[in-house]
């Protein structure tokens, strides 16, 4: 019979399956640990991008705003002026924004009819009418609006408004849903200095 030599080094089966639980126990909660952390990380990391994004969107919508000449219609969810779309225009466009029920997604949307010469010279070139994208995923609040308008005295401005010429100042209200299930929101209060009154 052989016996085991004295000081022999190695492992007993039961030492071994121990071991192998052990390990198994601190890989999966170093695992569930990282999926969660790199869950969180993604999440934010697209917040922040639609918050960029939202922002972007808010500034570029406020400079149309700001340089429009004219106010053609005006209510809560829908804005149609003549304003420089794009800084390089030599005319102003009909430019139209309002909001696009998408199956159960709501998209902000802005329709831009270019122009022959500002009016009242001008007539619409609607056949080169480009519709645009502005925002993929809008959240409407409840009770809230995308557009707010104000009077010179800074009073709020209830639509449907008789007299568009009485709109001195035009809050815009832009959100995005956030992945927890709240929103982000940024609102601008843009002066009409370069409007054209009659």
């Amino acid at each position: 019979m052989l016996r085991p030599k004295l000081g022999s080094k190695g492992f007993t089966l039961v030492e071994l399956m121990i071991s192998m639980t052990l390990l198994a126990i601190i890989g999966t909660i170093f695992l569930v640990f990282f999926k969660s952390s790199l869950f969180n990380y993604l999440t934010l990391q697209a917040d922040a991008s639609n918050f960029t994004e939202l922002s972007s969107q808010e500034m570029r919508v406020s400079s149309v705003i700001r340089g429009l000449s004219t106010i053609n219609s005006a209510s809560a969810n829908d804005l149609s002026v003549y304003a420089y779309f794009y800084p390089n225009d030599a005319y102003v466009s009909l430019t139209h924004y309002y909001l696009q029920q998408s199956g159960k997604v709501t998209k902000l949307m802005a329709d831009v009819t270019p122009m022959t010469a500002n009016p009242p010279i001008g007539t619409l070139l609607t056949a080169q009418k480009k519709t645009f994208t502005i925002m993929d995923s809008f959240y409407e609040p409840s009770g809230g609006s995308l557009f707010t308008y104000f009077d010179s005295g800074n009073n709020q401005l209830t639509p449907p408004i008789s007299n568009l010429e009485t709109v001195d100042a035009i809050r815009v209200n832009l959100a995005t849903p956030l992945s927890n299930g709240g929103n982000q929101s940024v609102q601008v209060q843009v002066s009409l200095r370069n409007r054209t009154v009659n």
